[in-house]
This record gives structure tokens, C-alpha cells and sequence, in this order.
């Protein structure tokens, strides 16, 4: 019998199969590989969490969904996702793993709780490594056997997220399997190199804007709508494109044109800010968290460490 691979899914239950299982003969720490792959949406990351092969995992999620006689997992589009009756299961199981953080707390002698396990973190490249970063930095000097990870990425959420606990989108994301709140606006205008200016002069109106070169997003391959340069900016193209922020800083830094950038990264420069007045674009950011996630120690300190960064930060998030 060969192992399945990390993409396999667990063995399906026959539909006629449920009135011979007796859920209360499961194996309670079946649980905590349904909970490990509940947080990270991926076989071999909740194995990696778990310290076991990936194999283990999706053989123990099997016995787990044999012993209740329901699929209790499914595949998504950018990994596993829990099924209803899944989430709710899951949600049982957590209380389970921080009993068991609590003990080895109580046995190591601690004071206070400290927290376990791993968070995933989901945001935009620019706004995950200027103001998430730092967050989850202070998040881990608190509670150091705690695991962080941060995937950047401008996109939007699917309408059943996972691969994340906590994610930090542009908008407002519209999923009934998360829970969200508005975290903060932030500005983005227009900023030039002092080496740009000289060459090409500086712009004094809208219209004069539409002779030089512009910085932005590749509009065929955004997705994100609300970063649309048409809603900003009718009838300009890009001269220069990428998928990536800091590629568009170092672009505009480099005096290829006049880059659409987000202030609390441009300010960190010597980019000189135009027409401040007319093009001042402000974004949303929503947090948005797994409703599976909700409850967990370690989630809501990100959440909260999150919300702190944000207060500290207003004035370069919305500078006046």
C-alpha cells in the first residue's frame, strides 16, 4: 500500500456508512491534526506544526472522519478548507490543544500561560512588511516559542479562504467563513525623484500629469478593484507596471516615471510628493480572520498587536 502524497485526499466514507460509527469511540488526538490543518490549509505545514509526516496527518484526518462517519475536510482552491460540520468539530478540538498547552505551562513552572503553536499571517506586500512585520516582531518577543509566518501578496480572498488564520486585505472582502473588521484607511499620491523633476519638470495640474511617464500596478493581471487606476485616474496608462510595490518604489526612486505609491512607504524616501492637493486616494484595510481562528489565544494577540501597530502608525497611514 504506497503513502498518499500531500495533494491525495483523505479516504471518502461511504454515504450508507454512518449508522455503524459510534463517534464517541474517536481518538481525541485525531483532533489536533484536523485543528493543525484547519489553521494552515496545507498537509505539509500542518505536519511541519505537528512534527510529523505529511502522510500522518492525512491518514489521522481519515481515521477522524471514519470515526464520525462526515467528511469533516474538503478541497479549496488554494488548499484544504473545513466543511461546516469541520469548523464546528474544530472549534471543540481547540479547546483540547490549549488544555494541553496549559499542562506542559504548568509542568515547565510558568507564571503566566505563554502561547504555542503557529499563526499565518496573510497581507499586501506593503503593508505586510512596513506594518504587519513589526506587529508580529513584538508578538514573538512576547511569547518566543510561538511561530509567525507572513505570506505578502496584493490579491483578493477566495469566498472560502485558507491557507491563513489572519488575513490583511485591500477593501472590504466579502466571505460568510470570516470574520472582519475595518483596521484603517491609508493614503496613496503621487511621488517623483528629484532626477525625474529635473529632467521631465514637475507637474502643476491633472492635465499636465497625462504628459508624463506614470508607476502603477499591471492592469490585466490586478486584483484587486479598488487599486484600479481608472477609478483613480481616468484614461491614464501606466508606463511602467508590476505586480510588485517595492519594484514600483524602486522604479520611481530610479526616475522612470511618476509612481502611484502608498505615503507610509514613499515617506521613507527622498520622493518628492505632487499635486497633494488634487490626488490624495485612500484605501481600506480590512483584518480579516478564519471564523475557525477566532477564539485561538495565539490569533487574537496577532490581532491585537495588529490593531496597536495600526494606532502607532496613523500619522504615516493618513499623513495630513
Amino acid at each position: 500500500m504506497h503513502p498518499r502524497s500531500s495533494d491525495e485526499d483523505p479516504a471518502p466514507q461511504p454515504a450508507g456508512s454512518r449508522h455503524s460509527v459510534d463517534p464517541r469511540r474517536l481518538r481525541a488526538d485525531d483532533l489536533r491534526y484536523l485543528l493543525a490543518l484547519s489553521r494552515t490549509g496545507r498537509l505539509v505545514t500542518a505536519a511541519d506544526a505537528l512534527g510529523v509526516d505529511h502522510t500522518t496527518v492525512s491518514r489521522r484526518i481519515a481515521a477522524l472522519e471514519k470515526s464520525v462517519g462526515l467528511r469533516l475536510i474538503e478541497r479549496g482552491r488554494d488548499g484544504w478548507t473545513l466543511t461546516d460540520i469541520g469548523r464546528a468539530v474544530s472549534e471543540y478540538a481547540r479547546a483540547i490543544d490549549e488544555a494541553v498547552d496549559r499542562v506542559a505551562d504548568t509542568v515547565a513552572g510558568q507564571d503566566a500561560p505563554s502561547l504555542h503553536g503557529t499563526v499565518r499571517v496573510s497581507a499586501p506586500d506593503g503593508f505586510g512588511t512596513a506594518v504587519a512585520t513589526p506587529a508580529l516582531v513584538r508578538v514573538r518577543r512576547q511569547h518566543p516559542q510561538l511561530q509567525v509566518e507572513l505570506i505578502t501578496a496584493t490579491r483578493q480572498l477566495a469566498l472560502r479562504p485558507s491557507g491563513f488564520d489572519l488575513a490583511l486585505v485591500i477593501g472590504v472582502p466579502s466571505s460568510s467563513h470570516l470574520v472582519t473588521e475595518h483596521l484603517t484607511d491609508y493614503t496613496l499620491g503621487l511621488y517623483a525623484s528629484d532626477d525625474y523633476l529635473t529632467r521631465y519638470g514637475r507637474p502643476e495640474t491633472v492635465t499636465e500629469l497625462r504628459e508624463h511617464a506614470l508607476i502603477f500596478y499591471i492592469e490585466s493581471m490586478l486584483q484587486v478593484g479598488d487599486l484600479d487606476i481608472e477609478h483613480h485616474l481616468p484614461g491614464m496608462i501606466p508606463a511602467f507596471s508590476s505586480t510588485n510595490v517595492f519594484a514600483q518604489l524602486e522604479a520611481t526612486q530610479q526616475g522612470a516615471g511618476i509612481g502611484v505609491l502608498p505615503a507610509f512607504l514613499a515617506q521613507r524616501t527622498q520622493l518628492r510628493r505632487l499635486l497633494a492637493n488634487e490626488i490624495d486616494i485612500r484605501l481600506p484595510i480590512t483584518l480579516a480572520v478564519r471564523r475557525e481562528a477566532v477564539t485561538h489565544p495565539a490569533v487574537r494577540a496577532v490581532w491585537a498587536a495588529l490593531r496597536h501597530e495600526v494606532a502607532e502608525r496613523a500619522a504615516d497611514l493618513l499623513p495630513e
